[in-house]
């Protein structure tokens, strides 16, 4: 049933005090303008900070006035003009705060464009890092250029996806402003993968034969995680939120397009970049340049001119600095004996804490903050806790359908179900409103003119024609019962809730009012208030969570079985993904942030991004040649350790600007986004790699190539041939037999 006229302004004012009006004293919470008959004001939404003295009100902190409008155009234009006039006031009337019907979604569409300056900020970091983390000093290997290309590629595959989702006509919701954050850090963190595989080929192979080198690594990899986070979107599009779908299907399209780009657009760039190095030309000017500094030159011209080494001994690029810190001290610091027992002991007490904290998860979202710190719904949030925190919702006992009132069975039915009611913890015995109870006292003092009161009760008839009479002396009743053609068609009666301090008490009080409603012996009876909506999210939130994560975490660990070769290793991928779920849910309660639709998003979001750090090292440690489990954790981490580190870092730098946002879904995309890529690169390089060592069974290189020694013969003569050229450079001849 609705409401003729709907609520749409709620106005706070601070500092009221009913003892100025001394020539009427006023009951509290329940006021009644007529004595023992008539409709009781509830004034605990009215009054706040009351202090209470003989039942009647002393003093009171505020006052609250609610406004009714009929919901027309007109009231709209009056309500933006209310709120205009409200906000220029504001310096002067700063004891005045209020709320409008229109105030939320106002504040969605007022700060939904905030997030196009942060990202603009976020560009330039990830832009700047990854030209520092891919800037070589030396000339020709300098890679600038390829790190600019590969943050643009990201950021095309933004702008296609969101241009091809508006042109389909997918809803652009305020979460949807947080993908271009997470798109950016996982193109880049691609980008880092096929830039690192690239310098692994040999410089002496041709273009094509080091971009297939490059692809023959990098593109498992990356296609595993992306795959992977594709999937962990789409099956996010199974919750019944339409924001998370909304969310999932701009952000899992933007993986996809980032993925192509990545390996058509950014890999051509490769190339093109590849054929300037193998003709040794300078990576600003273009210009060939000599691979040693000239006798006589100075310094400034070896510096700036000169480019082009290598190591002659493996025939790639030299070793970055970071790569040969894994190599020689991390990795074989990482598999000794006590460090492995080290690490094994803080998993544990990692997992003990991350346990702990999901214990402490708290549902439900606080109302205030779905607007901007600085908004003025917020200031009316805090007045309302400040003030009037006392009672909770006001919550309609709705009966549908045509109902016999007039049967004096069917009331004491209707009555025991309202009883049930009062009895619940929440409730307030003392406060609640009935039409049909106010029907019953009126009748016994006027009688309606002089008929009886069994009379106006049993019979239909009477009873509605007194109905009437009833609303014309009492008109406030009237929105409490329908009435269409002579007959009740529906009707209301309110209960009020008290101390409801917290979320969990919200989802308490919203679960145990359904199922007394469905206890019920009245065949159609609903609760309602319009909280309720939020609070419908809560009780299947964690449910649809829960779902979401672990339909994904099988999809990974089919996708991990089918592309890492080795079932043991795909099982450590899944592992770990729950392990980072956990620590991230723990810590995420521990840092004061509640499981809601958006860290809903972003748990579902942490399973693809748990793989991107255990597919990557998993693989390299399956790949790797070397024969024991310790060399194939150090080759692993060697190898992939830096690109996994930077593209961690890169997500981090792409979220860290939401910090400073003030709005609340972007500071809580960036604490669970920090949680997972720091949990993330803990697992990708401690834990994962200790593990696999200790426990890798059948965790066995991939199968090679039988010997062919016309193959291996070829590769011989083709490395004689490369050693005979560097030596001829230094003025020597050698002469080489070889026998088969």
């Amino acid at each position: 049933m609705q409401d003729k006229c709907v609520p749409n302004v709620i106005l706070n004012i601070i500092g009221y005090d009913p003892q100025k009006i001394e020539y009427e004293k006023i009951r509290y919470p329940l006021h009644f303008q007529r004595e023992s008959t008539g409709r009781p004001e509830f004034l605990g939404f009215i009054l706040g900070g009351v202090h209470i003295s003989g039942g009647h009100v002393q003093s009171a902190q505020a006052v609250r006035l609610f406004y009714f409008l009929e919901d027309s155009r007109s009231s709209n234009l009056w309500l933006k003009e209310f709120q205009r006039t409200l906000l220029l006031l504001e310096n002067s009337y700063n004891e005045v705060s209020f709320f409008t019907s229109l105030s939320r979604q106002e504040e969605f569409e007022k700060h939904m464009p905030d997030g196009i300056p942060l990202f603009s900020i976020t560009y330039s970091l990830v832009i700047s890092f990854s030209v520092i983390s891919c800037t070589r000093f030396d000339n020709v290997r300098n890679k600038v250029w390829v790190a600019l290309v590969g943050v643009l590629s990201a950021g095309l595959a933004v702008i296609s996806s969101f241009g091809l989702m508006l042109y389909i006509g997918v809803p652009f919701v305020i979460t949807v402003v947080n993908a271009p954050f997470l798109i950016l850090g996982i193109g880049v963190d691609d980008m880092f993968i096929m830039v690192s595989n690239w310098q692994q080929s040999s410089i002496h192979d041709s273009v094509p034969k080091r971009m297939a080198d490059t692809y023959k690594e990098a593109a498992v990899s990356i296609t595993i995680t992306t795959l992977t986070d594709m999937l962990g979107f789409y099956i996010g599009l199974m919750t019944p939120f339409p924001c998370v779908q909304s969310f999932c299907l701009y952000t899992s399209t933007s993986i996809f397009l980032c993925y192509v780009y990545n390996i058509t657009f950014f890999g051509a760039f490769l190339a093109l970049n590849g054929r300037r190095e193998s003709r040794n030309r300078h990576w600003l000017t273009c210009m060939q340049i000599p691979r040693e500094t000239p006798e006589g030159s100075t310094g400034c011209y070896a510096l700036c001119c000169v480019g082009g080494h290598y190591d002659e001994k493996s025939g790639m690029e030299r070793e970055h600095p970071i790569n040969g810190f894994f190599r020689r001290c991390y990795g074989p610091f990482l598999t000794k004996p006590l460090v492995k027992l080290g690490v094994v002991l803080l998993y544990m007490g990692y997992l003990a804490v991350a346990i702990y904290g999901c214990f402490q998860v708290q549902k439900g979202t606080d109302l205030s903050n779905l607007a901007a710190d600085d908004s003025y719904v917020n200031a009316y949030h805090t007045d309302e806790r400040r003030y009037f925190s006392v009672y909770g919702p006001t919550v309609m006992v709705v009966v549908k359908g045509e109902y016999p009132y007039w049967e004096e069975s069917d009331r004491a039915t209707l009555r025991s179900c309202l009883e049930k009611f009062m009895n619940l913890s929440f409730i307030s015995e003392d406060i609640n409103v009935s039409w049909l109870d106010i029907y019953e006292n009126f009748s016994e003092i006027s009688d309606f003119n002089n008929r009886s009161t069994a009379d106006s009760f049993n019979n239909e008839t009477v009873f509605m024609s007194n109905i009437p009479e009833l609303f014309t002396l009492l008109p406030e009743l009237s929105l409490d019962v329908n009435i269409t053609d002579d007959k009740i068609y529906a009707s209301r009666f309110f209960v009020q809730t008290v101390d409801i301090a917290n979320a969990s008490r919200e989802i308490k009080m919203f679960n145990e009012l359904r199922e007394t409603a469905g206890q019920c012996a009245v065949a159609d009876i609903l609760v309602f208030h319009p909280a309720f909506i939020f609070y419908d999210q809560y009780d299947i939130l964690e449910t649809s969570t829960v779902q979401s994560i672990g339909f994904t975490a099988v999809v990974m660990l089919i996708v991990s079985l089918l592309l890492i070769p080795s079932p043991i290793c795909s099982v450590w991928v899944t592992l770990s993904i729950g392990s980072v779920i956990t620590g991230v849910t723990g810590f995420m309660a521990l840092w004061n942030v509640n499981l809601d639709t958006i860290s809903m998003i972003i748990l579902v979001v942490c399973v693809g991004f748990t793989v991107d750090f255990s597919a990557h090292i998993s693989y390299a440690f399956v790949s790797s040649e070397k024969q024991s489990a310790n060399d194939r954790a150090i080759d692993a981490v060697s190898h992939l350790g830096y690109p996994v580190l930077q593209g961690a870092i890169s997500t981090i730098i792409g979220v860290i600007v939401l910090a400073t946002a003030d709005y609340y879904i972007f500071r809580t995309i960036f604490k669970i986004m920090l949680l997972v890529m720091v949990l993330g690169l803990v697992h990708g390089l401690m834990f994962i790699p200790v593990f696999l060592t200790l426990l890798s069974f059948n965790c066995n290189k991939i199968d090679k190539e039988p010997y062919d020694s016309e193959n291996h013969l070829k590769a011989a003569l083709k490395a004689i041939v490369y050693e005979n050229k560097a030596l001829q450079t230094k003025n020597k001849q050698t002469v080489y037999t070889i026998s088969t």
